[in-house]
């Protein structure tokens, strides 16, 4: 743990994701998007480097609490809102994208392809948004 700092990313959540981290689902969440697409085409590189990811999710939330802001916006309530009602916009919408987050819900997440765009990019759009609010 970082003492003075404000955690942006939870243990907790990231064990969550890594139920699902075979698809590289936790790996997308501590932003390692390059690591989690290949795990998303591999099963997590065939599920082993699925279970090393088991006793690597601290180190890898301490490096996300570094790397992102704190704000407004909470990653972990974001994260969970995409990882299971992500093709209905609904993590848009709290992000404050309404209009974005209506044509997810009209067409799946833009049929998919926004969904995985929100997998590479959901950690920065929070840390813009809470960045310019400080």
């Amino acid at each position: 743990m970082i003492p003075n700092k404000i955690q942006t990313h939870s243990v907790v959540v990231g064990y969550l994701l890594w139920i699902l981290g075979f698809l590289g689902a936790h790996r997308f969440y501590y932003g390692k998007q390059l690591s989690g697409t290949i795990y998303f085409f591999t099963l997590g590189l065939l599920f082993i480097g699925w279970i090393i990811d088991l006793f690597l999710i601290p180190g890898m939330n301490e490096k996300a609490d570094i790397r992102f802001y704190q704000g407004e916006l909470d990653y972990n309530v974001s994260w969970l809102l995409l990882a299971f009602l992500g093709l209905f916009g609904i993590h848009r919408m709290y992000m404050g994208k309404w209009l974005s987050g209506l044509i997810y819900l009209l067409t799946g997440g833009l049929f998919g392809i926004g969904y995985i765009y929100d997998l590479w990019t959901l950690n920065d759009q929070i840390s813009l948004i809470n960045s310019s609010e400080n």
